[in-house]
């Protein structure tokens, strides 16, 4: 429809300008012509020729226009939009003195062509300029424009909502994550969560009282500290049995992703394509990596299985044999790495007291 407004628009206006057209001959021609309706008709069909041909052409450049505005990213359109608006203020606070000048009447047309020229080249000029600063611009204008933007545009992806288990709970690490804004997005604690942690804390065991009421304490203080940020579901399903699955079921409805430190859980929900962040693996993955000849200090524990062969520990519970460490047993000293190997119960690494190497 609006294609073919534009060419009959277009035909119309070509067909008027010819009808009228003969009316600007000089009065000789005029005179010359047997019949002046007939001119006029004549006229208005080669100007109704000339504006169906002018306007396919505008047509076919609006609709060329149109899928590129189209395709152009939101901050874009919106930085250019404002650095039009700004080139053409700024031409019209610039020209305006330049009006009040006294200008001949012959060079009257200076005016207008001034005013023409500077609109259209403080326009371009403000588009280009938005082009390379908009995203500045728009950081100006509202400094939460350009995320939300492109988070809209699928450029940046929003933060998933974390989901916490039970075992992540009572672990209590989550609180340290949180503490150190390593962990972002809300955090969802659901209710059926709370009542498996409430009998935990009820137990008859008393390690497991002890587990579970310890996960009461850290869920209490993250609640306090980050009220905005813990929130408590009630969302329940009562068809679905385990507290596991229906962690899973709810992890898939909300699109979040599940944080727990249960490896049967981890691998469940990995295998229905649910996310899984695992503090165990976070852990792994950023305790740091002794090489051959590094340094470290620390405390020998107790005798190792071979001869003069101490152990200790490292705050992460990896297992240090040290050569020669039998006798500093109860001290802390310092050791130089001398290897390490991985087992599929974990790491060890093997040293030397520094004083027996710098001995050697």
């Amino acid at each position: 429809m609006l294609d073919a407004l534009i060419v009959l628009s277009f035909i119309i206006a070509g067909a008027g300008i010819g009808f009228y057209a003969p009316e600007l001959l000089p009065a000789g021609a005029l005179s010359e012509v047997s019949s002046l309706e007939g001119l006029s008709s004549v006229t208005a069909g080669f100007g109704a020729l000339f504006g169906t041909g002018l306007g396919l052409v505008m047509q076919t450049s609006y609709r060329r226009l149109e899928t590129q505005v189209r395709e152009l990213p939101p901050e874009r359109l919106l930085s250019r939009a404002v650095g039009l608006v700004i080139g053409l203020l700024i031409a019209n606070l610039m020209l305006a003195p330049l009006f009040l000048l006294p200008i001949p009447g012959e060079f009257g047309f200076i005016k207008p062509l001034l005013a023409v020229m500077g609109s259209v080249i403080f326009a371009v000029s403000g588009m280009n300029l938005a082009d390379t600063h908009g995203r500045s611009l728009l950081r100006l204008i509202s400094p939460g424009s350009m995320e939300s933007t492109l988070v809209a545009e699928g450029t940046l992806k929003p933060s998933k909502t974390k989901l916490l288990d039970t075992s992540c709970i009572i672990d209590g690490r989550i609180e340290g994550l949180l503490e150190t804004s390593f962990l972002e997005g809300q955090i969802l604690v659901p209710q059926f969560v709370l009542q498996e942690l409430q009998q935990v804390a009820d137990a008859s065991n008393d390690q497991k009282r002890v587990r579970g009421r310890r996960g009461l304490d850290v869920l209490n203080r993250i609640r306090e500290t980050y009220a905005s940020r813990v929130v408590i579901s009630s969302i329940d399903y009562e068809e679905i049995p385990t507290v596991d699955a229906k962690l899973v079921r709810l992890a898939q409805e909300l699109n979040a992703m599940l944080l727990t430190n249960d490896f049967n859980l981890n691998k469940v929900a990995s295998f229905q394509e649910v996310e899984v962040l695992n503090i165990n693996d976070l852990a792994q993955a950023i305790r740091p990596n002794y090489l051959p000849g590094d340094d470290m200090g620390l405390r020998i524990l107790k005798e190792g299985k071979e001869p003069q062969q101490g152990v200790g520990y490292l705050n992460d519970g990896t297992m240090v044999v040290v050569e020669e460490g039998r006798d500093y047993i109860g001290d802390e000293i310092d050791v130089v790495v001398t290897g390490a190997l991985q087992t599929s119960a974990g790491r060890m690494i093997f040293a030397r007291p520094k004083d027996s190497v710098l001995a050697s």
